[in-house]
């Protein structure tokens, strides 16, 4: 392959001398990855930007539209992509400094470059022209418009189809796999720490309603993730796929080639983050300089890495990284002396972008069954719907098989010197959690456990003890339960209505019992505020007063963050969601709390009924404006938290992202929402700009049919 063959892709407004710099670089990269084999000489596609910046991509075939979307994801979001694929590459410190450098040293400790490298020549030919196309697209935005992007950033360049997947896994296994279970056991003197912990924040909401409960016997679906505002990995990117045979709408999350919230004219699929318990960390017994494995001393796999750091001069320092692996893992750090080891699930299971890939493009409920059999995805519930009347929940994951033991002792360091504790499969597809077109008609999904998947519950806990928590379970979740039972059948409107509810369960539950509780304890203090409570109105809309004294309260009590927690009288019943935890342990330590809550509010705001809105506000693109939702530990469902407070505000930064409500009528309709906007690009008009419509509480029509899209259109890219 010679360089002109590579120039077609780049543009025709590109200089001779870009052009031949472009080529001479991408050819290094193509061939370092072991991409030449599958590269083409040129794609074909066209992206058509609707006024919120969002692109619908065009293409004849697949390879081209992968293309497409690589592009756009960069003119959208290059800068702050490039940051995460140089994450994922391991060398973030030496395009960007010392303050990547904690990242690229868990990258080189879990091997995360060089697995990408195996992983890409593990993928079916055909999704690996897929991987390369997508990063095709994004070197030829680069290369037609270099003036879009940072210096820094431009140092990333090229990317290659392993950097699509180092990406990836960085994505599932080190963001959202190990950090649920590092938060709390990882040793004080780790090597390394996880970048961008997931934290209990991370959540979702999904829904999906069949047509016996749906008032236009019409399958429905609600899709609405939660999760940091960044911008960062956390960042979602709103897109529709048009080639022959595949017709998609959605989201994902910025620098993945799938959708991974999506819907078509046949079916749905969203996801919410689960618990699947994939990491293990093990405690080995040490011998000499290595380990002690079923009674015989072994020695460490050691290397030693060397990693460039960029200084603020343009020079480079060098790091040296010393990487033990013990047969369980590498060792991330020592505890008394011992070696702690970590094992994370999934590092053998090398195509879940694959799978996505054949979960949305399934021409019916079969297929779908059979891209979910392929157990690639590490982890995440995935809910499904379509339009033949199907709906799904399933506790998707990579849950290692245990041979004995309760779950809390595989959340604790467990023995390292024998065999007995080293997993080495998981549970199969027919094993794990799920519901299939429940008699209730619904499925959920709120972070919680899957034993309410489908209310009343019909999956039993008890198999499960050694894998999944039983009662790690949310108010928010118990508060769309309710919801859910509040009609027999379901409209459209309602769903809307539904998913924008600001209403808090945990003020439902306890203001009830701080009333009564009051009248015996309080003083004229907890009196006057109780007054303000009993006018409220339960929820976190912008003009709600009542909402900041509730919040003050609750958080001083150290109520429930969102789980079940110490504080409450009656502890939660999985039979009884609607109903339990309940009641207050100790009702003078409340009514105390809300004594201390009115004084913190009297000082800070100068008013026990001050809005929701004098203090909560949504700050993005230079855009200020009253915000109304609340945090998921009130039991609000619509989840926007916020950050501390600085000079007495307080700016969104966590919650509803992407919204999806969906109708699979023929064809299907949605409403969406992209909160923050669509782009994070400096000097963009699309960050933020969908913020006024969060702010009354409204979505927007999603362009689906070219027609509309044309009728809406901002620009358009053809090449």
């Amino acid at each position: 392959m010679t360089a002109a063959r590579l120039l077609p892709k780049y543009g025709a407004n590109i200089s001779g001398q870009l052009k031949c710099a472009m080529a001479g670089v991408v050819m290094c990269l193509l061939f370092a990855h072991d991409d030449a084999v599958f590269a083409r000489s040129n794609y074909s596609a066209e992206v058509l930007w609707d006024r919120y910046g969002v692109p619908h991509i065009y293409a004849q075939d697949t390879a081209d539209l992968f293309y497409g979307f690589g592009w756009a994801q960069v003119k959208s979001h290059g800068d702050l992509i490039l940051r995460l694929y140089a994450e994922g590459r391991g060398k973030a410190a030496e395009y960007f400094g010392q303050q990547e450098l904690d990242s690229d040293r868990w990258m080189t400790i879990n091997d995360v470059p060089n697995r990408a490298q195996a992983w890409l020549k593990e993928q079916t030919p055909e999704f690996r022209a897929n991987l390369i196309a997508f990063a095709d697209g994004m070197n030829a935005y680069a290369a037609a418009h270099p003036e879009a992007l940072s210096e820094a950033a431009k140092r990333v360049l090229p990317i290659g189809g392993a950097d699509v997947i180092g990406y990836a896994l960085r994505l599932f296994q080190y963001v959202y796999i190990a950090p649920q279970s590092i938060a709390s056991r990882l040793p004080a003197d780790a090597a390394a720490a996880p970048p961008d912990p997931a934290t209990e924040r991370n959540g979702s909401n999904g829904w999906a309603i069949a047509p016996s409960r749906s008032a236009s016997g019409k399958t429905m679906m609600l899709m609405n993730p939660h999760l940091p505002w960044g911008p960062d990995w956390s960042t979602y990117y709103e897109a529709q796929l048009d080639a022959p045979g595949v017709h998609l709408y959605g989201a994902t999350q910025i620098g993945l080639p799938v959708l991974r919230f999506v819907f078509s004219d046949q079916l749905g699929i969203t996801n919410t983050v689960d618990k699947t318990n994939g990491v293990t960390f093990y405690k080995l017994a040490p011998a000499g300089g290595g380990y002690v494995f079923d009674g015989k001393a072994r020695a460490f796999e050691a290397s030693a890495v060397s990693l460039k750091v960029r200084r603020a001069d343009g020079g480079f320092d060098t790091e040296t990284v010393p990487v033990r692996r013990s047969v369980q893992g590498p060792i991330v750090g020592e505890r008394n002396g011992a070696p702690i080891a970590m094992r994370v699930a999934g590092l053998d299971r090398p195509r879940a972008l694959e799978q996505y890939w054949k979960m949305e493009t399934a021409p019916d409920f079969a297929a779908y069954q059979a891209a979910l059999r392929m157990m690639q995805v590490p982890t995440f519930n995935i809910i499904y719907a379509d339009k033949d009347g199907h709906i799904e929940y399933l506790f998707n994951g990579l849950v290692p098989r245990h041979s004995s033991g309760a779950l809390d002792y595989w959340k604790s360091a467990v023995p390292g010197d024998t065999s007995k504790t080293l997993w080495t499969s998981y549970l199969t597809y027919d094993e794990l959690p799920k519901v299939i077109d429940p008699p209730g008609g619904t499925v959920q999904n709120s972070n919680d456990p899957p034993w309410n998947a489908a209310f009343p519950s019909t999956i039993d806990p008890a198999p499960y003890k050694p894998y999944i928590s039983a009662n790690d379970v949310s108010l928010r979740m118990e508060h769309g339960i309710r919801m859910l039972g509040e009609h027999s059948k379901i409209g459209f409107d309602q769903l809307l209505a539904d998913r924008g509810s600001t209403r808090s369960e945990l003020a439902d539950r306890l203001l009830p019992d701080l009333d009564k509780a009051v009248a015996v304890y309080g003083g004229e203090a907890a009196k006057q505020a109780m007054a303000v409570l009993n006018r409220w109105d339960h929820t976190t809309d912008a003009d709600s007063r009542g909402a900041l004294l509730f919040l003050a309260w609750s958080d001083r009590l150290k109520q429930p963050d969102g789980y079940t927690a110490a504080g409450f009288a009656v502890p939660y019943d999985l039979s009884k969601p609607l109903t339990t935890p309940a009641g207050f342990a100790d009702p003078k330590a409340a009514v105390d709390a809300l004594a201390a809550a009115a004084k913190d509010m009297l000082a800070s705001q100068g008013s026990l009924d001050a809005p929701w809105s004098q203090v909560m506000r949504l700050q993005w693109g230079g855009r200020d404006l009253p915000a109304s939702g609340g945090p998921g530990r009130l039991g609000v469902f619509n989840v926007i938290d916020y950050t501390p407070p600085k000079n007495g505000v307080r700016a969104a930064n966590f919650g509803s992202s992407f919204v999806a409500v969906v109708s699979f009528d023929s064809p299907s309709r949605a409403k969406v929402l992209m909160s923050y906007g669509e782009s994070s690009q400096p000097g963009s008009s699309h960050a933020g700009d969908q913020l006024p419509l969060l702010a009354q509480k409204q979505m927007r029509d999603a362009w689906v049919d070219r027609a509309e899209v044309e009728a809406n259109l901002e620009s358009r890219d053809v090449f």
